[in-house]
């Protein structure tokens, strides 16, 4: 393994791909804050507003809507206008919706700048691991894209960090009025910091081909690399462009029956990520702890922990990811998904004051971590081909912010039904996203190939065998 790397070392500069990674990562920390900023704030806005449980799940998933809406159009946009012009949309709305959500002065203006702020999630989520995917060379793909959910998982943490400093010391009365305005605004600086940093990237070489700029491509590949090496990326590009299954006019089509099924699946994959209930412990933790927890303020700083743990399994999944591969981080992060959100359950349904269960959620968040966040972001940004990758990667993203959008909405109304709560005492949600975390993992690992290793021009071939298996397989039960 290290001579491996030692030799990609040499012909790659990996100094430079590190750098424009991080710089296109800043959409993960974006992201992440964006999401994780309600946290903190949804108690105070509750009361601030008088919400109902409906509509404080509307206060929080409304974000979840405009990333539908933001992950659907990401695909048009970046494919269009490119991958760069895409992500400083992305920071343009993030401000927007900072300025506008902090100063609402009725719910209705609050809900409209959240969703504008989910656009530019939605955008984000899409168009950051696509350019990290498209700019890194196979050998370091893994890792690259996984800093991604890193940069995600910091900037959740990070805001999580910013509620508490934000919150301690200060009344219930101040928070209520004032505090959660500030925490909202607060996305303004790392909001500015990204778009300012988007000037030095360049555009990505895959989409400089698509459109015809091989000068471009060329130059941009030659850095990555080599001149040697760009000129034999760029035919390979050229050539998985216009596959035996594009039309006359060079579109190809999505309803062709093995595209088609890796658009299934890869939707399926990102659709699963939010099963497994991430936005819940993202959202709501700090309502969650706040009964056993003794208050807000002990509520959000015990948070604070969560985030750090996550940024930890992150780490521990960047450095695993293109060593043991996607798959086997998947099945063994799974089933610690499931045993987290089980004991969280159980924690809740006895009532068990102290830190067992923020115990629990540190479990989950570390295992999340290392599967569905790593190897999930990754898969959905190599598996599909060149050919349809944009408009791929935004139908998945928007069925995953679509799932999400459902969780995040149903959570409050479940956690507050009487019947559950009386019956479950708060565990019956944590219980249920610990079954179909299992669920998930066996249709991801059954119908799902390795990646690791895989340039993105061999996935579809790839993607090809593993199906043909399935399908043969499939043919010799039904015979037997």
């Amino acid at each position: 393994m290290s001579s491996s790397i030692e030799t990609s070392s040499r012909k790659h500069n990996l100094s430079y791909i590190i750098r424009i990674c991080c710089i296109a990562a800043l959409g993960g920390i974006l992201l992440g804050y964006d999401t994780a900023v309600i946290s903190g704030a949804i108690g105070p806005i509750r009361e601030y507003f008088n919400l109902t449980a409906a509509q404080t799940g509307w206060a929080v998933s409304s974000v979840v809507l405009g990333s539908i809406i933001g992950a659907v159009s990401a695909g048009w946009c970046a494919l269009k206008y490119g991958r760069r012009k895409a992500l400083f949309l992305a920071a343009l709305l993030f401000i927007i919706s900072a300025i506008g959500s902090a100063l609402a002065s009725t719910f209705t203006i609050y809900v409209l700048f959240r969703i504008v702020g989910g656009i530019a999630v939605g955008l984000a989520c899409v168009v950051s691991p696509m350019y990290m995917s498209e700019v890194a060379p196979k050998d370091f793909r893994g890792r690259a894209v996984s800093m991604f959910q890193q940069s995600a998982v910091i900037g959740q943490t990070g805001v999580f960090y910013v509620n508490y400093l934000i919150a301690k010391g200060m009344s219930e009365a101040w928070l209520v009025d004032i505090g959660w305005r500030w925490m909202l605004a607060s996305e303004v600086l790392p909001a500015l910091l990204f778009g300012s940093l988007l000037i030095i990237i360049p555009e990505s070489p895959r989409w400089l081909v698509l459109k015809g700029h091989l000068a471009q491509a060329k130059e941009t590949l030659s850095r990555i690399s080599n001149p040697e090496h760009a000129d034999r990326v760029i035919l390979e590009i050229q050539k998985s462009l216009v596959p035996a299954n594009a039309s006359k006019n060079n579109k190809v089509s999505l309803r062709s029956p093995l595209l088609f099924s890796i658009l299934v699946i890869g939707t399926f994959v990102a659709a699963a990520q939010q099963l497994t209930g991430i936005n819940v412990i993202m959202y709501y933790t700090p309502e969650i702890l706040k009964p056993i927890a003794g208050g807000t303020e002990n509520a959000l700083f015990q948070t604070t922990f969560v985030g750090v743990v996550f940024i930890f399994g992150n780490a521990l999944g960047m450095y695993l990811i293109d060593k043991v591969g996607r798959l086997p981080l998947m099945k063994y992060g799974t089933f610690g998904c499931a045993l987290g959100m089980t004991i969280v359950g159980y924690v809740l349904y006895t009532g068990t004051e102290g830190y067992a269960a923020l115990f629990a959620l540190c479990l989950y968040v570390v295992a999340y971590a290392t599967s569905w966040g790593c190897a999930c972001w990754t898969m959905i940004s190599e598996i599909f081909p060149n050919s349809i990758r944009s408009r791929a990667m935004a139908i998945a993203v928007g069925a995953q912010w679509f799932t999400g959008f459902i969780v995040t909405q149903s959570f409050p109304m479940l956690n507050e039904n009487a019947y559950l709560k009386e019956h479950f005492n708060g565990a019956f949600s944590f219980w249920v996203f610990a079954v179909l975390s299992i669920i998930c993992m066996y249709v991801v690992v059954k119908y799902v190939p390795e990646t690791k290793g895989v340039s993105l021009e061999d996935m579809e071939k790839v993607m090809a065998e593993k199906l043909g298996k399935n399908k043969k397989r499939q043919v010799a039960d039904a015979s037997a």
